[in-house]
């Protein structure tokens, strides 16, 4: 490539096309391309490329545990999994229209494989995400009221287009979780996208949280807009260890079964060995002393 045209498209920050001009360009001449094709399909690499970085950036931002796909969801385990109404969620327009997702079902049922794949999809189409565990947002508000950071920490809660708090309930929260919660949600309604999940009903939540009034008060803004979508069903997660456990046992069965094979080969190999090493057996009954009486009188005569 040319040193001035290269340095002029790093001025100007297309660095799609120095990484892709090479390759279109002998595309371009093997095919006959005309110049406007050319420069489209340069284009499309430049805004192909902003659009996977952008995608990353926003992938570290949002501090997801992992990326996922709905695509490796296996509907077939649970096959009650309202698989329909996820994948209508999976098209992100709640989060053009501020709405919420809540998401309970027992342990193992899918719970953050569904947030966790709804959150890269939103990410995808060009949202903000960001994802906390409630206990970590307790922690984030316990620590932002030691140091006197509370109202950055709720504008950076303001901030997402979703937020996504996971697992409420599953740990022990601080007395205050509840007021910190009423006011994440009471800023955000109408204004921003949420999904909460949670393996506990409902009509627990005043106790797991401690304070009725202020639960009462958030789920009602949340759930103004919000989608229930209830995951019932086996654990996946004891399912594929019972398989490992299965799969386990049946290579230890294997091994002892090759090697009780092996022992069998070894001791017949060595019962041949020893049948033939073994001395030929001489006869004593009376005719093997008659042959051979026989035998050494016919040699005696030759003899004389």
């Amino acid at each position: 490539m040319n040193p001035d045209l290269e340095r002029q498209l790093r001025h100007l920050r297309l660095s799609g096309f120095i990484q892709a001009l090479p390759l279109r360009n002998q595309e371009a001449i093997a095919n006959n391309l005309a110049f406007v094709e050319f420069l489209e399909l340069l284009v499309q690499d430049e805004l192909e490329r902003r659009r996977q970085l952008l995608f990353q950036r926003r992938l570290k931002q949002a501090q997801l545990p992992q990326v996922k796909s709905l695509d490796t969801f296996d509907w077939s385990f649970n096959p009650q999994i309202p698989k329909a109404l996820i994948l209508d969620l999976a098209t992100c327009r709640f989060v053009a229209d501020h709405a919420g997702i809540l998401i309970l079902g027992p342990p193992g049922t899918g719970k953050s494989h569904v947030a966790i794949s709804l959150s890269c999809n939103a990410i995808e189409a060009g949202y903000t995400v960001l994802y906390r565990s409630a206990f970590d947002l307790a922690q984030d508000f316990a620590e932002a009221s030691a140091t006197g950071t509370r109202r950055q920490l709720v504008q950076q809660l303001l901030r997402s287009d979703l937020l996504v708090i996971e697992d409420l309930g599953m740990r022990q929260l601080p007395p205050s979780a509840a007021e910190d919660l009423l006011e994440v949600f009471a800023r955000r309604y109408e204004h921003s996208a949420t999904i909460l999940t949670s393996n506990r009903p409902l009509e627990d939540w005043g106790q797991v949280l401690g304070d009725t009034a202020a639960v009462g008060a958030m789920l009602d803004r949340f759930l103004h807009h919000a989608e229930v979508v209830r995951l019932v069903g086996r654990s996946y997660r004891m399912h594929q260890r019972q398989q490992r456990q299965a799969s386990q046992v049946s290579a230890t069965d294997l091994q002892a079964a090759a090697g009780t094979a092996a022992r069998g080969r070894a001791r017949g190999g060595s019962a041949r060995e020893q049948e033939g090493d073994r001395p030929l057996s001489t006869h004593h009954d009376g005719a093997g002393r008659e042959a051979d009486t026989t035998a050494a009188t016919h040699s005696n005569a030759d003899r004389s």
